[in-house]
């Protein structure tokens, strides 16, 4: 049987993943951090622990042997690596490392390949030199979260030429109902719900022209799993290739809630911009469609829309793909 390791079990991503592999009839194992409330997960074997506690994180994973590991721990907020670059460097790039070494030693150990999927981001692009953008594309960040992904980016293709099967990810902004409200996506379908509900009177938020390459989370998963069992190790880029702004997720939210005279409804606050933000992200993601088979099945409006419908109580965080 298949065992896998995931880190970040808790977020979006891990626990779509974690579904998806105990579906196939994986063995599940997951590490839970200390701080957080443990998922509601069942089939998972959950595992207390941090990221950054290298020793304990090492020893576990030698223990376990995992035949695949992902790796979907961070400190996920772009906001929050501004208040906090150093934990942000620790996490998302030294930790993504030394996991890098862990998934060695064990392959070094047991004698047999160990698969390993970094999740990256479309933010080590920064403000990039070409749209849209491929794996070929100049790393140059502009915010603390995007340099420490780029940090692990670079070190998975170290591990590469140490014959890890090192796969780096490089996810462009991808969605569901299970996004945290922290995030400006789901802050927009629940604030919107509210509004329609008349719990709420109006959406305050930062930079309405960035624009985003958006996309259906599971679909983004599933992009991960066929790059942790190509037959080549590679980096991906993930994305659909099409950018909208954040005025246009707020117009499909509010179009879904069924009001159209919103404008007035929306309040921009200095507060919630950021000191410096990549004015447009969209990814070409030609290889994972060539080599992996891979494709989005979800386009923008049906996104914004489940995003909306679940707020409004209308739908449910498990929709199926596609």
């Amino acid at each position: 049987m298949t065992r896998a390791f995931i880190t970040g079990i808790s977020g979006q991503d891990g626990s779509y993943l974690a579904e998806r592999l105990l579906a196939e009839g994986v063995e599940v194992h997951a590490l839970a951090h200390d701080l957080e409330p443990l998922p509601d997960l069942p089939g998972v074997e959950l595992h207390r622990g941090d990221l950054s506690a290298v020793p304990d994180v090492r020893a576990l994973l030698l223990d376990l042997a995992p035949d695949e590991v992902y790796n979907f721990a961070a400190l996920s907020s772009v906001a929050r690596s501004w208040e906090e670059p150093d934990l942000t460097a620790r996490v998302n790039g030294m930790a993504a490392a030394a996991l890098l070494e862990s998934a060695l030693l064990v392959q070094e150990k047991h004698g047999r390949a160990v698969r390993f999927v970094q999740a990256s981001s479309a933010e080590i692009f920064g403000e990039p030199d070409r749209h849209p953008q491929d794996e070929s594309t100049t790393l140059r960040p502009v915010n603390p979260y995007g340099a420490a992904k780029a940090y692990a980016h670079l070190m998975v293709d170290v591990y590469r030429r140490r014959d890890l099967h090192a796969v780096s990810a490089i996810l462009y902004n991808h969605e569901s109902p299970r996004r945290p409200e922290q995030f400006v996506t789901r802050k927009i379908t629940a604030t919107v719900a509210a509004i329609a509900q008349g719990r709420a009177d109006s959406l305050a938020l930062g930079n309405l022209d960035a624009r985003r390459d958006w996309g259906w989370a599971p679909d983004y998963v599933d992009a991960m799993v066929r790059a942790a069992r190509a037959d080549t190790a590679n980096d991906y880029v993930i994305a659909t290739g099409v950018a909208h702004s954040v005025r246009d997720f707020v117009a499909a939210a509010f179009t879904r809630a069924g009001i159209d005279d919103w404008q007035d409804l929306v309040v921009v606050d200095p507060e919630f911009v950021r000191p410096a933000d990549p004015t447009e992200l969209a990814g070409d993601a030609t290889r994972a469609r060539t080599l992996l088979g891979w494709e989005p099945t979800v386009d923008f409006a049906e996104l914004v829309g489940r995003m909306v419908d679940a707020d409004l109580g209308q739908g449910s965080a498990s929709e199926p793909r596609g």
